[in-house]
Formats: C-alpha cells, sequence, structure tokens
C-alpha cells in the first residue's frame, strides 16, 4: 500500500474519531496509529528502518514486531523524553498564578510602557510567561487584566486580548518546554538552538500579529462584556493585591528564565567544550538537562509559592494536584500523537516525500520547509490540536533533516513546523473557545480577530525562517 495512502487514512481515523465519534484526543490517537499500524506493510517499515541506518537484523526485526509493540515503544520513548519537563513545568506554572509571581510580572511590564504602550506589553508578559507556563493558564492569568484595563480607559479592549494570546500562542508553539515544539526539538536534537531561535524568529512574528491587532480594534472594536467569572462591577477591585504582598520581579522572572539560561548555557559551552575546563562541562551538562532544569526551576516556584500565597489560597498538596492533572493529560495527548507520528514513520512516509520532485532542484531545503509548513496547517485545520499537528508532521517531515541533507541547520525545520501550527484555529479547537468565553467575545468576533491575526503571525513566521535559513544556514552547527 502507497504510503500517502496510509497516511490519509490515518488521518481520517484520526479527525474522524474525533469529530465525528468525539472520542477524546488520547483514544483518537492511538486508534489512529493501531490503524496505520496494521495497514502498513512490512516492506515498508523495513524501508523505513534502512533508511534510519539500522542494521540488516534490526530492520527485519522492527518489521516483524507486533502492531502493539511498536506503538507502544514509541509512546514510552516520547514519554521518556517529555514526561518529567511537562509536570515540572505544570508546577511552575500553577505555583507563578498562586504566589502572584506571574502577576508581578504583569505589573512591572505595564509600569514600564504606560497605559499607550500596554499593548505591547502585554504582548511581551505573555510571550514570556508562554515559554515555561501552557497557553490556557497564562490566558486565564492575564485577561482579568485586560478586562481591568479596558473598564479604566474604556476602549481598546479587543487590542489587548489579542495582545495577550499573540504572544502567548507563539511562544507556546516556538519555544520549549511547552509540549508541541519540546517534542519537535527532541526528535530533530535541536532543543537548545530551538529555544534560542523561537525567542528569536518566534518573536519577530508577534509583529505582524500585533499589528494586525490594532487594526482589527479600528476596524471592529470589541466592546467590554461581562463574563461568567466575573462582572464589569468586579473589574475594579481585580487588582486589590497590594503589590508589596507579592514576589519580588526578580524572583518571578528568575523562576521563568533560570531553566531557559541552565538550557542554552550548557549549548553554548557544548559548542566551545574544547576551550571549557571539564568540571565546568560536566556540571552544565549535569544542571542543563532539562529534566534537571526544569525541576530546579520548579522548586524555586514551589518556594515562591508557599512564602507569597495569597489569603484562601488552597493547600500546597492541592496545588500540586491540581497542576500534575492537567500535565498528565498533557502527556498522554502528547504521546499518544508521537506513537501516532512514529507509526507514519515507519510506512515510509518520509523518504516518499523526499523523492518527490518539488523537494528536489535549486533549493530544496526551503522547499521542504513550506511542505512541512503546509502539512502542519493542514492537520491543525483538520483535528484542532496545535500540539497533535506538530507531532504528526514531525513524523513525516523528521528523516529530511538527517546527515545534513537540508542544506541548513534542522531548527529551521522545526521552526517552520512551529509556524504551521498556527493557521487556522476554529470551533474544532479547544483554544479557540478558552478564548471566546472567557474574554466574552461572540465565535464570529474570534474568528475575525484571533483565527485571522493566528494566522498572519504563521505565515509571517515561515517567511522570517526561510529568510533566515537562506541567509544564515548554520551548516556546519550541531
Amino acid at each position: 500500500m502507497h504510503p500517502f495512502l496510509i497516511l490519509l487514512i490515518g488521518v481520517l481515523a484520526v479527525v474522524g474519531s474525533i469529530l465525528a465519534l468525539r472520542l477524546h484526543a488520547f483514544l483518537a490517537l492511538i486508534l489512529g496509529a493501531l490503524v496505520v499500524a496494521a495497514i502498513t506493510p512490512r516492506e515498508n517499515v523495513e524501508r523505513y528502518a534502512t533508511d534510519a541506518k539500522l542494521s540488516e537484523k534490526a530492520a527485519k526485526d522492527l518489521a516483524q514486531a507486533p502492531w502493539g509493540k511498536r506503538l507502544g515503544d514509541a509512546f514510552g520513548r516520547s514519554c521518556a523524553n517529555i514526561a518529567i519537563i511537562i509536570a515540572m513545568a505544570a508546577i511552575v506554572g500553577q505555583c507563578m498564578l498562586e504566589s502572584g509571581g506571574a502577576e508581578r510580572i504583569v505589573r512591572a511590564s505595564l509600569n514600564l510602557t504606560g497605559e499607550k504602550g500596554a499593548p505591547i506589553a502585554l504582548a511581551v508578559t505573555g510571550f514570556i510567561l508562554g515559554i515555561p507556563v501552557f497557553f490556557d493558564t497564562v490566558f486565564y492569568l492575564m485577561i482579568p487584566l485586560a478586562k481591568a484595563l479596558a473598564a479604566r480607559t474604556g476602549k481598546n479592549y479587543g487590542l489587548y486580548v489579542m495582545s495577550i494570546a499573540a504572544g502567548a500562542t507563539i511562544s507556546h508553539s516556538l519555544v520549549p518546554p511547552t509540549p508541541g515544539p519540546l517534542y519537535v526539538a527532541t526528535e530533530l536534537g535541536v532543543l537548545g538552538p530551538m529555544i534560542l531561535a523561537g525567542c528569536v524568529i518566534g518573536g519577530l512574528s508577534v509583529v505582524p500579529g500585533v499589528a494586525y491587532a490594532y487594526f482589527a480594534n479600528r476596524r471592529w472594536p470589541v466592546p467590554l462584556r461581562e463574563t461568567a467569572d466575573v462582572s464589569i462591577d468586579d473589574l475594579k477591585a481585580m487588582s486589590a493585591r497590594d503589590t508589596a504582598s507579592l514576589p519580588s520581579l526578580s524572583a518571578s522572572l528568575f523562576v521563568i528564565l533560570f531553566p531557559v539560561a541552565l538550557i542554552v548555557a550548557d549549548v553554548v559551552l557544548g559548542l566551545y567544550q574544547k576551550d571549557v575546563p571539564s568540571w565546568l562541562l560536566t556540571t552544565s551538562r549535569q544542571l542543563g538537562d532539562p529534566n534537571i532544569a526544569l525541576g530546579l526551576s520548579a522548586g524555586v516556584a514551589l518556594i515562591l509559592r508557599l512564602r507569597h500565597a495569597a489569603p484562601g489560597s488552597p493547600k500546597l498538596a492541592a496545588t500540586l494536584e491540581t497542576a500534575l492533572a492537567g500535565a498528565g493529560q498533557i502527556i498522554l495527548i502528547t504521546a499518544s500523537g508521537a506513537a501516532f507520528g512514529a507509526m507514519l514513520q515507519q510506512t515510509a512516509v518520509g523518504g516518499t516525500i523526499a523523492a518527490l520532485p518539488m523537494f528536489k532542484g535549486a533549493s530544496p531545503g526551503l522547499a521542504v520547509l513550506a511542505g512541512a509548513f503546509l502539512v502542519t496547517s493542514l492537520i491543525r485545520i483538520a483535528q484542532g490540536s496545535a500540539t497533535v499537528a506538530m507531532v504528526t508532521s514531525i513524523g513525516m517531515f523528521g528523516a529530511l533533516a538527517k546527515d545534513g541533507a537540508l542544506g541548513f541547520h534542522p531548527v529551521y525545520l522545526a521552526l517552520a513546523i512551529g509556524f504551521g501550527s498556527k493557521p487556522v484555529p476554529w470551533m474544532n479547537d479547544s483554544g479557540f473557545w478558552l478564548i471566546c468565553k472567557m474574554s466574552g467575545q461572540t465565535p464570529t468576533e474570534t474568528l475575525r480577530n484571533h483565527s485571522a491575526m493566528f494566522t498572519i503571525m504563521g505565515v509571517s513566521g515561515l517567511i522570517f525562517t526561510m529568510i533566515s535559513a537562506k541567509l544564515f544556514p548554520f551548516t556546519g552547527t550541531p
């Protein structure tokens, strides 16, 4: 059976299970992975294994392995790579929320820019918080501030909400340790470069997104409306907590930037390991491991939570239960998506794509970036999850980054996939309804404002990525 036909059947199985049968994403992805594994001929699996440079015996063993074992092995490998990191990141996010550390960062940003610069401050703050904190947590944290700002100024509510979403959604898809970029970067072996490039090129893509937010706010202003969680009369009491009772700005920023600094330092020292003392290199490898870096950050966040919890906050055990319950579901969905992607890889679809005429010629690498962006976007539109789209797409395109075949650093492929997960969120996306309901917008307003803005940022990001790959290929960088 042709790999493209297997791919189509697999995607239809997942999308149909989610949209028609209303199955949970975890079950839908496991079902899709089993379907793909069941209909993939052994010769396809052997071809994939040979392309992956496995020995002849290992290739035959993989092809003859039961479907469940191949799926279980892929699921387990994914959990080994991401489970601890996601759990620690969830603890960091919940503790930052309850300690007031995240609110402290938001207030400092607004104090720095003033009311006129509030949209920029919100976008920057959303981007920073979105690095270790999941998008929904960032949005829950910052939407009261957008409402309070609009209540004071009497205008620009839609602009404030869009600015928050613009910053948070880009770091969510471009900067590890959030699940999608974390998995893609791990698969390509570019975790450190992904953090750096995601911050730089992802930050650039926020600019056209915020520019569209200003345009949409002038053309289609969104009024401030009451929502189920808060009334307009309550908005003026949103900032009742005294700043003095919040954690310091330095401590709040430290929790977020500390793990990023450890991971980046390990990458940088690794590039110059011949000139670095062995004890420093060993220390950086230990502390710069993402599991350790996020674990240390979670420890600091817990201390911050214990020292600065607001009156009436739940007990620490309840805080951890809330964080880990959410993390567990994300780990299951991400790992099952990875298993689905691995089953797609074993159809030899990567080698088949690589053999297409469109990926050959003067600039095959740039064509791969465009193809990865398009495929990720189509999967995202079809089934709604940016993370599932990313882990599925890397299963198809990851093989093309082997042995320097792209002609530039594989981090650009990771970026193209990340940006491909932005177009076009609509009613099958849980994030769409989160923005819609929490902000009090109508579905039409959410489509016109946020869906359009995310699409603009995704396309702009692809353009920035392709230009960067052409100008700065970094082909000699590990």
